[in-house]
């Protein structure tokens, strides 16, 4: 990664809203219900310090996370609840992945549908295949790229998708790897659930994302590096999903780590300490944080 490059367009680090966070202390704010959502840390090959990790760099114009590097997802569609056919679905069951995600069946199908939907549309990798033996091994054809524009454009559901082109869903190529909530004085706030995946061989990524100004295949420790000297702008949950991917040296080690992921939600708390707001991650003492008043 270029650490001038990156760094161009960047905005500060992620600043707290303090006086949100001293408002909710005091009981005059109610937080925003947060929407669901899905991100995949899409991975390939092997390197010294870990797979590469696929990352975007969010437009400095957008509501949310203006500036940031980040993962391709988004929120979920209502549609991506529509149920599929048993014939449409490859990998653990909806019931499985609902007992895995710790939620009811249903919004377990939405997420797991929305983060394969949402990797097609931001970075043109799709996790499906014509059987649950096989993924498709090109996406870049005219016909694929307005398939994928009406699925952004909300033209196109994703369980419309899948039955005119007959694929299945590979479901079994996503791990868990994490959920973290957007915390309670946030003005936009979502519940997103992370996963993995390895880049389907063939495949190739680019950036179909109308939200990113950047995209590119990094080294998790370099990242990483760049966000602690202040080069990179990332949020908690991006950061700590990047020190996290240090301890394995390929995407396959990731993915079957998967499997034994705690994913407890996250929720980033604010205490008033006298007139300094403390912030903190319960499990992520790293983050931490005392705003003086």
């Amino acid at each position: 990664m270029n650490a001038a490059n990156a760094a161009a367009g960047a905005q500060p680090r992620w600043i707290p809203p303090a006086e949100r966070i001293r408002a909710l202390a005091r009981g005059e704010l109610t937080p925003v219900t947060p929407r669901r959502a899905a991100t995949v840390l899409l991975l390939r090959g092997t390197a010294p310090d870990g797979p590469w990790v696929y990352m975007l760099r969010r437009k400095t114009s957008m509501p949310f996370a203006a500036g940031a590097y980040a993962y391709p997802g988004g929120g979920v569609d209502p549609r991506d609840e529509r149920p599929l056919s048993a014939a449409a679905w490859a990998g653990p069951s909806p019931a499985r992945w609902a007992a895995r995600l710790g939620v009811a069946e249903p919004e377990a199908q939405a997420v797991v549908c929305a983060a394969v939907r949402e990797t097609f549309e931001e970075a043109g990798v799709l996790l499906a295949g014509a059987s649950a033996a096989e993924v498709v091994a090109d996406t870049t054809g005219a016909d694929w790229e307005a398939d994928r524009a009406a699925l952004v454009a909300r033209e196109l559901g994703f369980a419309d998708f899948l039955a005119r082109r007959g694929l299945v869903v590979r479901t079994d190529l996503l791990g868990a790897w994490a959920r973290w909530i957007t915390p309670e004085f946030e003005t936009r706030r979502y519940d997103t659930w992370f996963f993995v995946a390895a880049l389907p061989e063939g495949q190739r990524t680019r950036n179909a994302s109308t939200e990113a100004d950047r995209a590119e295949w990094v080294r998790p420790a370099e990242a990483a590096e760049g966000y602690e000297r202040g080069e990179l702008v990332m949020l908690p949950p991006t950061i700590s999903m990047l020190r996290g991917l240090r301890a394995f040296g390929s995407a396959a080690e990731a993915l079957g780590a998967a499997g034994e992921r705690d994913l407890s939600a996250v929720l980033v708390k604010a205490r008033m300490e006298g007139d300094d707001v403390v912030l903190s991650a319960p499990g992520h003492e790293e983050f931490t944080r005392r705003l003086p008043s």
